[in-house]
């Protein structure tokens, strides 16, 4: 059965809560108007006021890193691929500076606000000068005047929003303080219903964290319940793959086989330079890079060399094929002697460094990687290092490949994390714990 929600609980509390409000209200309803008034007019419309200097703040901050990029030429685009980013920020600035001209504050003056839209005005009037220069080709000439006076009027500009933020401040604080009055008189009503609502929120507190605890319990059960399943189905995703990578290897691997000798037994007994002679030696061609193309799925679906030598080796084996396969370096740097992993760690492992190299191959747009694995007793860790743009700082949505390393570390009951090293790039480090026969502990 669903478990009972909340609902009336909450609802005799809030109704208990709602009585006693109801009983204290008129009680303050005359010093809240004042309270009202004083954050309206004054306090949210200063802080909104701010809000907007602090949009101006950073687009101009947006403006400075642009002039910057564009002076010291760090980026490789021309100067005049710069003024699409130039023209957004003109447009939000704009629409910031009729937003906040709206809801300046009484204590600026009209000369304050000249002077803002005064240097706001020569400065997009320098710009039109920096394109112009910039679609003549006069690169040197238009750094020239991004360092003097556009960067001189940027600073002005700076300078002025800052000073506004500064008296917007002031002018909040002046209001704070009166209104921090009123609040002392309302403070003493407060008290009684403050006993009220704490005893009503207390019941119906207790009432709802019992529910929750239940509720998160089931959660916890639920998630546990998706451990295993996920654990099962990557269990048996990995038996349907050995016996995929055995079909191929031994059935249609060994009939290939056969059809190569086949044909290179018939191909002997026609004469040399034969017609039929030459299109037998095709077929055979074709048979012998088929079947190589079936050893190839063969080891992908589960490489033989894990069964017969370990992780250690098939680790070896693997890093030889990938780099013939994709031409990507591959560093391997290898820390202690390996004891034997068994199969249940080994492939958990075997598949995380495959993923990983493969989100190299088709990310990290790189001409090398470094692999680094140390052995201990107790203990087996591994890193994937690659230095190419690494992982957005946040992302929309976590990959199957992400979310299938990160299940099989904990089926593992090992970890695994995603950063990025100081050379830049996505560093993959892998630890699972072992016990003396190789089994995750």
């Amino acid at each position: 059965m669903p478990p009972r929600t909340p609902t009336l609980i909450q609802l005799v509390g809030l109704g208990v809560t709602l009585g006693a409000v109801g009983v204290f209200s008129w009680f303050t309803l005359g010093q809240l108007s004042g309270l009202k008034r004083l954050g309206s007019d004054i306090v949210d419309r200063n802080r909104r006021d701010s809000l907007q200097l602090i949009r101006i703040q950073s687009n101009l901050t947006e403006l400075g890193l642009a002039m910057r990029d564009m002076a010291e030429g760090t980026e490789p685009y021309p100067l005049t691929g710069y003024k699409p980013e130039f023209d957004r920020i003109k447009g939000d600035l704009e629409d910031a500076l009729r937003i906040e001209a709206r809801l300046m504050p009484a204590t600026r003056t009209s000369a304050q606000q000249k002077l803002l839209e005064d240097a706001f005005g020569r400065f997009w009037g320098e710009t039109s000068e920096l394109w112009e220069l910039a679609a003549e080709g006069k690169d040197k000439e238009a750094k020239a005047l991004i360092r003097t006076r556009l960067e001189a009027e940027r600073a002005t500009m700076t300078t002025v929003i800052a000073r506004l933020l500064v008296q917007n401040n002031e002018a909040e604080a002046a209001a704070v303080e009166e209104i921090q009055g009123i609040h002392s008189k309302v403070e003493r009503n407060l008290y009684v219903l403050l006993a009220a609502v704490l005893a009503a929120i207390a019941i119906t507190g207790v009432l709802v964290i019992w529910h929750d605890r239940r509720m998160f319990e089931q959660v916890s059960q639920l998630s546990e319940h998706r451990k295993d399943l996920a654990g099962k189905i990557i269990t048996v995703q990995e038996d349907v793959f050995r016996t995929l990578a055995r079909e191929l290897h031994d059935e249609f691997g060994q009939v290939l086989t056969a059809l190569g000798m086949m044909l290179m037994r018939i191909e002997k007994k026609l004469p040399e330079g034969t017609d039929g002679r030459a299109d037998l030696k095709e077929v055979r061609e074709i048979a012998n890079h088929t079947l190589e193309r079936v050893r190839g799925m063969s080891q992908m679906l589960h490489p033989p060399v894990l069964d017969d030598y370990g992780l250690e080796k098939s680790i070896e084996w693997y890093l030889r094929q990938f780099e013939k396969q994709t031409g990507l370096k591959v560093r391997y740097e290898k820390i202690g002697i390996g004891p034997w992993i068994g199969d249940s760690v080994a492939i958990h492992a075997y598949r995380i460094l495959q993923e990983s190299l493969n989100n190299v191959v088709r990310h990290a747009r790189v001409n090398e990687a470094w692999v680094r694995v140390r052995y201990a007793p107790d203990r087996f860790e591994m890193e994937v290092e690659d230095h190419g743009p690494g992982l957005p700082e946040t992302l929309p949505a976590p990959g199957l490949g992400l979310i299938g390393m990160r299940e099989r570390a904990e089926m593992l009951k090992g970890s695994i994390e995603f950063t990025r090293p100081p050379e830049g790039g996505t560093k993959v480090s892998l630890s699972v714990p072992l016990v003396k026969t190789g089994d995750p502990a």
